[in-house]
């Protein structure tokens, strides 16, 4: 009778060793260039997502920018009013990024995990009197295949008195939504 209580006990104690030691496949995305992979996951799904991909297309832009009086004429600028309400988005290939606003051209990099960065460039935007070279940078973060924002700083000299630049420059927060 004790052979059998240990020829169970033994037998129950390997299947608990052999259950215990399988592998249990789990579904996800394995690939690590992806926005939402997961280290354990043993199987791909297919379910990879890439912020390259996903920055790509037209964006509704809501901007909250700051204002600019300029000194001695009293003229406002509003970056809110120049912005257009949507953004087209276009791949350049190796994560290179550019939008086009107006006749300016901004382009910009986005890593693995949809940080996006602006390095400083000059552009040509009509504020309202005439074109202005503008030097914008910032960076940005892609949220959700939906989501995003970008945090910009637009510098930019103006001379209200002739012979008298002075160099300004205005945050610029915009909310990014598809």
């Amino acid at each position: 009778m004790i052979n059998i209580y240990k020829t169970f006990a033994i037998i129950l104690m390997s299947m608990m060793i052999v259950i215990s030691s399988c592998k249990k496949e789990v579904d996800g995305c394995t690939d690590s260039s992806a926005m939402n992979y997961i280290s354990d996951a043993t199987s791909d799904d297919g379910s990879c997502i890439f912020a390259y991909n996903i920055a790509q297309g037209v964006w509704n832009i809501t901007p909250n920018c700051e204002e600019y009086t300029i000194p001695v004429i009293g003229t406002t600028i509003s970056l809110n009013d120049q912005l257009p309400e949507t953004i087209d988005v276009q791949g350049a290939g190796n994560n290179l990024l550019y939008i086009e606003i107006g006749d300016a051209q901004v382009n910009g990099t986005i890593d693995n995990d949809g940080n996006i960065t602006v390095s400083k460039q000059t552009v040509s935007l009509d504020m309202g009197f005439g074109p202005m070279d503008i030097d914008v940078e910032g960076n940005g973060l892609i949220n959700t295949s939906i989501t995003g924002s970008m945090d910009l700083t637009y510098s930019f000299e103006i001379e209200a008195i002739p012979g008298f630049p002075i160099s300004e420059s205005l945050d610029c927060s915009i909310l990014l939504d598809k």
